[in-house]
């Protein structure tokens, strides 16, 4: 039995690339902005472009939809995948444009990248290292490699064990977070060709 992938529509995701990248790499995928078609998804992936204010409250913005994925990742067991903004949703609050609550499935905030050196540019734009932690060698999802980023804000989690690779601009940045069957990429694999193809697979095998 082929398994359904929910790509969940809100309004806010670069769903069109997302899609056609999951479908390459083997998904049969479902745009869907229904609760209903979540609660019954083998797996779940939450995109996520523009501000964490704007993505969380038009997540908010569909009736039932928070309580869906919940209901579905924490009481079904549901592998998750959140990219970039919809990995930055995972925190408990997003301090882009005044403090907004997110899911809090993974404890922390995200915050503006503020790097000590002047030279250093922000957004964090282009092909960076995604460095794997000790703790997650071995991870089923992540691996090292090279992927793309395009974000002005960072996730900083709470448990150092819930981040599982890291990048670098200037300062250290997380790259992955993960815990259960949770797992999230602030880099863009619909944008990192072979190796944003390759961790999309492992994603899609990949039994929490």
């Amino acid at each position: 039995m082929v398994e359904v992938v929910a790509l969940v529509d809100y309004g806010a995701g670069n769903l069109h690339s997302v899609h056609n990248a999951l479908k390459a790499a083997g998904a049969e995928v479902t745009v869907t902005a229904d609760p209903y078609v979540v609660r019954a998804a083998d797996r779940i992936v939450l995109p996520g472009v523009g501000s964490f204010k704007a993505c969380a409250e038009g997540l908010r913005a569909i009736p039932h939809m928070v309580e869906a994925m919940t209901e579905r990742v924490h009481v079904g067991g549901a592998p998750f995948l959140g990219i970039c903004v919809g990995m930055q949703l995972l925190a408990d609050r997003g301090l882009e444009h005044g403090e907004t609550p997110g899911l809090g499935w993974v404890p922390g905030e995200v915050r503006l990248i503020q790097p000590s050196d002047a030279a250093i540019k922000v957004p964090h734009m282009g092909w960076n290292d995604v460095a794997l932690l000790p703790h997650a060698r071995g991870s089923a999802v992540i691996e090292e490699g090279e992927a793309y980023f395009l974000h002005s804000y960072h996730f900083a989690a709470d448990n150092p064990h819930d981040v599982a690779a890291m990048t670098d601009h200037g300062e250290g940045l997380v790259a992955a977070v993960a815990r259960d069957n949770i797992v999230g990429v602030q880099f863009h694999p619909e944008k990192s060709q072979a190796y944003g193809l390759a961790t999309l697979r492992r994603f899609l095998e990949w039994f929490p």
